[in-house]
């Protein structure tokens, strides 16, 4: 819901998703169901609702439990910001705005949230630890995980994959319950599989 009612919804603030959300999960789990594209060793969500219920409904597809890490959630931009409107933000906080325009990922964005910094380390630090855990013995037959979460957070693991600066550079537009896919090939070297896989949603209207 807050994508089409333009609002910065952190985990505070989240509703859950909207009923074309809905019917976009609905596809993707069908796709799934109808042929399985990889063995699912876990399926993680983010703490947010949309995350949550979005990973509920792709469950019985995959065939596992859903585990939820708070740590692969939303670019958090603290109490004071959680629930306002874009409009809003922009109007309430100019300088903070300028600075996002500007790249720089250590300026104070969201007063009492995270900068942008501080958002890529956390996402970085949950990838590490999902990926140490997963590690398989047989280099031949990999673990994979499935990890609910959202557009920032795919934004920040692919530039971390590409080691590309955390702002700037190029832009990502990440289609909701698109696939992003990514393969470990050695310690912090990764193979980008596909981005943005998104047929499922061909012919879906809202």
């Amino acid at each position: 819901m807050a994508t089409v009612e333009q609002r910065i919804a952190g985990y505070r603030t989240c509703t859950g998703l909207s009923p074309l959300g809905i019917k976009q999960t609905e596809a993707l789990a069908l796709r799934w169901t109808e042929q399985a594209e990889f063995v699912c060793d876990r399926l993680i969500a983010s703490d947010f609702a949309r995350a949550t219920q979005t990973a509920a409904i792709l469950a019985p597809a995959l065939h596992r439990e859903v585990r939820i890490d708070p740590n692969f959630g939303e670019h958090d931009p603290g109490p004071g910001i959680d629930g306002m409107t874009f409009a809003a933000y922009n109007e309430r906080f100019p300088d903070f705005s300028k600075a996002w325009n500007a790249g720089d990922a250590y300026a104070d964005m969201f007063p009492g949230g995270e900068t942008v910094a501080d958002f890529h380390l956390r996402v970085g630090h949950a990838l590490y630890q999902l990926t140490n855990e997963l590690e398989s013995p047989e280099p031949d037959n990999p673990a994979t995980a499935v990890v609910v979460c959202h557009g920032g957070v795919i934004d920040a693991i692919l530039r971390l994959a590409l080691k590309a600066p955390p702002m700037g550079g190029f832009q990502l537009f990440t289609a909701n319950t698109s696939i992003t896919e990514m393969t470990l090939i050695s310690p912090n070297m990764w193979r980008i599989q596909r981005y943005n896989d998104a047929a499922h949603l061909r012919g879906l209207s809202g």
